[in-house]
Parts: C-alpha cells; structure tokens; sequence
C-alpha cells in the first residue's frame, strides 16, 4: 500500500503546483487512481509533469527501499513500475504516449491511435503474463485494465466533444496557430484558422456554427 501511496503523492504534489482540481484520490490494493476536474485542453506541459511524477516518485522510493534492504517491497515495487509505464491508456504509460502523440497529431486520431496500441499491447502483455508467469495478481490486474480500456474506448466521441466544446466555450491562447480545414484535425496546443467554403474563418467562428447547428460528432 505504501508503494501505491508514494506514486498518487507524486501525480497530487505535481497537481497541486499546477493549481489542478483534484476531486477525488483512491487507493486499492491493487493501484490507485487520482481525478481530476479539470478540462482537456490542459497545457500538455502540465498534463506531462503531472504523469511523470507518479512514476518518478515511485522510482525515488524504490531506490531508498533498496538502500535500507527491504527485498520484498522492492520486488514488487519494480514490477508495479513496470506494469503502470506499458503503453497502455489509462495506465501512466498510456497517458505518457497520449500526451506524445498530441503534440503532433490532431486531438481525435493522438486518441484513437493511443486507443488501437493499448489493445495491442495489452494482448501482448496478457501472452507473456499468461505463459511465462506464475503471478494469478497480475493476470487478474490485466482483466480488469481490460475493462478500462473498453471503457475509454467507448467514450472517444463524448471526449472529443468535449475537446470541442470547452474550445468554444473558453478564451484559449496557445503560441502556435495551425490552417486546417476540419474540426478532426484541431490538435491540442493550437489555436486555428480554417479554411472553410473558399472562405478563412477562426476556430471560434467555425465551433460557433457546429454547436448552433447541433451538430455534434459521432
């Protein structure tokens, strides 16, 4: 538990400097879990500090344990670690490759790419826990990480609307400015023109008649 305690210390200090709203904290005794009420067009140099921290503080502890030569706990401390940075969403790992992907690809396809490799990888992990490993702890962990996955799969569109009604309904101001010429392509960390009907008009202008017409995405 103590290991599990360490690594939501690190994602709420790191919040917490980022004056993030943290709603509620869970710890179980198979991982924990930190949410936040907050929107998603964070600064992914926010989102990024906060993932990695989790991570990092379960790294320091590790390295302390095995300095004052608790065999056991370190054991599991690093497998633990290693299983939370797979690439696999929602786990640190899967954030980690979602937030790496945003900073190049639109909002909608980062996602769904991050989606379709945390299948994979889960299968892959499922394979080798499976055949090579004696551990019924984690096998049950990557059942219910399943789950999760399903889950934030089902909720793609109701998260991009999301993205696209926070955009319209706030004041973002972001250092680049990006030309495209559908909402699919509008990417976090940009601000957009689009080239609509042989016309240029503002990201606001174009969310403004989508959300008038109801037109939601789907």
């Amino acid at each position: 538990m103590s290991i599990i305690f360490v690594h939501e210390l690190g994602h709420l200090i790191a919040a917490k400097y980022y004056k993030w709203n943290t709603d509620k904290i869970y710890i179980y005794p198979l991982g924990g879990v930190t949410k936040f009420n907050e929107c998603i067009n964070k600064p992914l140099k926010e989102e990024l500090v906060i993932t990695i921290m989790g991570p990092l503080f379960q790294i320091v502890y590790y390295y302390i344990l095995t300095f004052l030569g608790v065999k056991n706990i370190v054991t599991f401390n690093f497998i633990l670690l290693s299983f939370n940075l797979l690439p696999i969403y929602p786990l640190d790992g899967g954030k980690l490759l979602n937030i790496a992907l945003s900073s190049f690809f639109p909002y909608k396809l980062s996602y769904k790419i991050t989606i379709y490799i945390s299948y994979l990888f889960y299968f892959l992990e499922l394979f080798f826990f499976a055949f090579f490993s004696n551990s019924y702890f984690f096998i049950l962990i990557s059942f219910l990480l399943l789950f999760k996955i399903i889950e934030e799969d089902s909720k793609r569109n109701y998260y991009f609307n999301k993205f696209l009604l926070e955009r319209y309904l706030g004041n973002y101001h972001f250092k680049y400015v990006k030309y495209i010429s559908s909402i699919s392509s509008m990417q976090k960390n940009r601000n957009h023109i689009f080239k609509y009907r042989d016309n240029v008009i503002t990201e606001k202008q174009m969310l403004k008649n989508i959300f008038n017409s109801t037109k939601l995405i789907s």
